[in-house]
């Protein structure tokens, strides 16, 4: 029986995911003021045969975060437009929001993304409402979580509308009537919504040979997940636990099914921070490395926030008072994470100070060990059901990228669950993701 395939994306963190990882370059200048670093990580990504790579951009001004660690700063589309010149079959996923911003504007630069790179462009799509986002943008209304979703679905329509305004047969080259492309052949857009308005026709095909762009989504309410089912082709997500992912993936294909589509239309793919030894002691000395360059009264603040605890009385050393803390029935985003980073702590029997180092900013799960170690753990997890595949996240660049492309893909392809060689130039084809003339429901009506 031919196992199921693991599929694979990179986080282009800017430094790493660790947030001391920057504290151990002799300079910051590479990241800050030249694309060779990029190019060397997305080239890394290609040589690892990975299906894609983001950013998972936060757009704003300079705020807390990018004043103690280096942050998101390049706009990624433009990042990802360079990246695609020095590299011929790696995804490039550019992170833009559905609720800012002109869905014209947007349809046409994410697919003139898919041109550039031949087929390879996707959407990650956020509907984030930080108060920095606001500020920067000049908004003050916060949206409620059904409202901001309607409003998502509407800018994401409009953009899907465009994708489709102009498709390659209305292209006839007629020298002689002297038509280049004729007008009946298109589908002109519009829509005058709540929210958003579009009306013609986007100047370019939507997408590379006609296909659609690959849409990427992230969130965990309800609302979140059943706009994931109707847009997205793969989901990003934060799991900490395999029997909290098995849940995650049944009930977004499960909605996806409601949607006409088929369950393998919409993959899944949880977050998994690594970090590498060529033993476990190594692993793990590595971390505590790591770990050391940190303050911890930040720490302490961040995690009190997360959990809505004070965490400032409390022994370090030992476990969450764990009978302090309910489980409400609330599915908005902070619930979501406190509920995983309680039950992941008790889980592992965690104590507090290693709770404090377990990847709060990030909220991915951390696996620390060998390349052998996080293959088993992958194989568990897609095996099961949990996941598809996962979005890596590296502790250091460019180190630790290294270390997981010699050794935990190299050790998948041994196994069989990973490719050697790409299959196709797109995208959508690496994904194994259906054709989007054919695909589902209504994102292809």
């Amino acid at each position: 029986m031919t196992k199921k395939q693991v599929h694979l994306t990179l986080n282009l963190q800017s430094t790493g995911r660790h947030d001391a990882a920057w504290k151990t370059f002799p300079s910051t200048s590479d990241w800050v003021d030249g694309i060779d670093y990029f190019i060397e990580i997305a080239q890394l990504a290609e040589r690892g045969k990975f299906d894609g790579i983001f950013i998972a951009d936060r757009l704003g001004g300079l705020d807390k975060t990018g004043r103690v660690r280096p942050w998101r700063g390049l706009d990624p589309t433009v990042l990802l437009a360079a990246l695609a010149r020095e590299t011929s079959h790696i995804g490039l996923l550019s992170t833009n929001p559905a609720i800012h911003g002109n869905p014209f504007l947007l349809a046409r630069q994410i697919a003139s993304l898919d041109h550039v790179s031949k087929g390879r462009a996707g959407w990650n799509i956020i509907t984030s409402q930080e108060s920095n986002t606001l500020q920067a943008l000049g908004k003050d209304a916060v949206l409620d979580s059904e409202t901001r979703y309607r409003a998502a679905d509407e800018f994401v329509s409009i953009v899907d509308g465009f994708w489709k305004s102009l498709p390659p047969e209305a292209f006839v080259g007629d020298a002689e009537a002297e038509v280049y492309i004729d007008e009946s052949l298109t589908r002109p857009v519009d829509i005058q919504g709540e929210f958003f308005s579009g009306a013609g026709v986007l100047p370019l095909v939507g997408g590379y040979r006609g296909e659609r762009p690959v849409l990427f989504q992230a969130g965990t309410s309800r609302a979140s997940k059943e706009f994931g089912a109707r847009w997205a082709d793969a989901l990003f997500t934060s799991q900490r636990l395999p029997e909290l992912g098995r849940a995650f993936s049944d009930e977004v294909k499960s909605l996806a099914e409601a949607n006409g589509r088929s369950r393998d239309s919409l993959l899944v793919l949880p977050g998994l921070y690594v970090i590498l030894g060529d033993t476990e002691v190594a692993a793990h000395a590595r971390k505590a490395e790591l770990d050391e360059l940190l303050a911890l009264e930040p720490l302490i603040a961040t995690l009190s926030e997360y959990i809505e605890f004070d965490v400032n009385g409390l022994d370090l050393d030992k476990e969450l008072p764990y009978s302090s803390f309910d489980s409400p029935a609330s599915t908005s985003h902070s619930t979501v994470r406190r509920n995983q980073l309680v039950a992941d702590a008790k889980n592992r029997q965690l104590s507090v100070r290693q709770l404090l180092f377990n990847n709060l900013s990030g909220g991915q799960r951390v696996l620390v060990g060998t390349p052998e170690q996080v293959a088993d753990d992958i194989e568990n997890w897609v095996d099961t059901g949990a996941a598809d595949g996962f979005t890596i996240n590296i502790d250091v660049q460019t180190s630790g990228f290294e270390a997981f492309v010699d050794g935990v893909v190299v050790e998948l392809q041994h196994r069989g669950r990973f490719r050697r060689e790409y299959e196709h130039d797109t995208l959508r084809g690496n994904l194994g993701l259906p054709s989007s003339f054919t695909s589902h429901g209504l994102v292809n009506a």
